[in-house]
């Protein structure tokens, strides 16, 4: 791949991105595969105004090593210098950048029980400073080709090609083009003008009917709003948390959920696959699901809290999609969900509330939106799937027909 190339595309990450102000620090975290990428992108970054970049290493076999070695009481610990480093990042907000690049399958084999109790027993302390940053800081999420992603796609392929092909497909779907910045700037236009279409039906539910199984019935919060593309923080600064993206997204009303819906992908969830499953819900919350392959595994993720059995977002997403025309399935939900429609259980997002910046946290949740430790998205669009919303004044408006948008 050009070295030109990635040099936009680091650029893209830093200045559209994350959006970095002189004077911010950054924080980010990546594991092993691409170590030049991310000096290019710390460089970037520098060159964007930040005042000091550190990067956080990860490595899924060390991860499994850990999870393997140390006790329940070890790995459910948050050390006095992690709160610490938690309550000084709550005070100074640095952006934060994810360079996605791990081995769906990498933490096969891993016992995930036990990683999911130390998840449990650390969250009670994270949450607090989590909470005091919500909505007050840029992020994105980016990515990478790893060894085994690449291999993972593209099988046939040898290592040093795959990697390359997975960079291509990285940089069509991100938008990399001769001017990515102008080329997001047109897209982020494109996403907000549907939402605002969206916004303006005054949604009540939204009916998703399949020919694949797929009925199911989401209520919407009243004062609840669509978004998509850009955002802004609660200070007032433009970022794109998400590249790729093609959804228009909104947080649904907590505990109303009717009906079965059935995954159209793969859900690569804690380094492992579930694949051909579906969720039944009753009075909004997950009361079954079936997979052919790691039930276990999800039914355990909607059992983390209270709120991991619920909704935290409805998503829309064209099957004509860059990312659904590419063909490839990525096995990574950050491209995998801007291919088609999904729901995500778990946490929603206090900034789908209209005029949020008005309202405390705690208010946004007494409104509908759900809280959880977990957010995870799984893909149900398809070719088959059509969505109507039935608006509060009582008309029915088809908003998707076949897979795609019926507007």
């Amino acid at each position: 791949m050009k070295k030109t190339t990635l040099r936009s595309y680091a650029k893209l990450i830093a200045v559209s991105g994350v959006n970095i102000q002189k004077g911010q620090d950054v924080v980010i975290q990546c594991e092993l595969d691409q170590p030049e990428f991310v000096k290019m992108l710390v460089e970037e970054c520098y060159r964007a105004g930040a005042r000091k970049v550190r990067v956080d290493w990860s490595y899924q076999p060390l991860q499994k090593l850990h999870v393997r070695h140390q006790t329940l009481t070890t790995l459910g610990t948050v050390e006095d210098w992690e709160e610490t480093r938690l309550a000084r990042e709550a005070e100074t907000l640095p952006c934060r950048i994810y360079l996605i690049s791990e081995d769906p399958d990498g933490l096969k084999g891993i016992n995930q029980e036990k990683m999911a109790k130390a998840r449990q027993k650390r969250y009670p302390v994270v949450k607090p400073y989590r909470d005091k940053m919500e909505n007050r800081y840029q992020w994105c999420i980016a990515a990478v080709p790893g060894a085994a992603w690449a291999k993972k796609l593209f099988p046939e392929l040898p290592k040093g090609r795959a990697v390359e092909k997975l960079w291509e497909a990285i940089l069509a779907t991100s938008r990399v083009t001769d001017d990515p910045i102008a080329a997001w700037q047109a897209h982020n236009r494109d996403l907000h003008d549907r939402c605002a279409h969206l916004n303006a039906l005054g949604i009540e539910k939204l009916v998703y009917r399949g020919d694949n199984g797929t009925d199911l019935t989401v209520g919407m919060i009243p004062d609840g709003v669509f978004k998509g593309g850009g955002d802004v923080s609660l200070q007032g600064i433009f970022f794109n948390p998400n590249i790729p993206t093609e959804e228009c997204f909104i947080s649904p009303m907590r505990g109303v959920a009717e009906g079965i819906v059935y995954a159209t992908k793969p859900l690569s969830y804690q380094g492992q696959l579930i694949e051909d499953f579906s969720v039944r819900f009753e009075n909004g919350r997950a009361v079954e699901v079936r997979a052919e392959k790691n039930e276990a595994l999800l039914k355990q993720m909607i059992a983390m809290d209270e709120g991991a059995a619920y909704l935290g977002e409805c998503a829309l997403v064209p099957v004509d999609s860059p990312i659904s025309e590419s063909g490839l399935l990525f096995y990574e939900t950050l491209f995998d969900e801007n291919a088609a429609c999904h729901l995500a259980l778990g946490e929603g997002f206090a900034d789908t509330i209209r005029d949020f910046e008005k309202y405390t946290l705690d208010e946004c949740r007494k409104k509908g939106i759900n809280e959880s430790m977990i957010h995870v998205d799984f893909m149900i669009g398809y070719e088959g799937l059509d969505i109507d919303a039935v608006t509060r004044d009582g008309k029915t408006v088809p908003i998707f027909r076949r897979g795609t948008w019926a507007f």
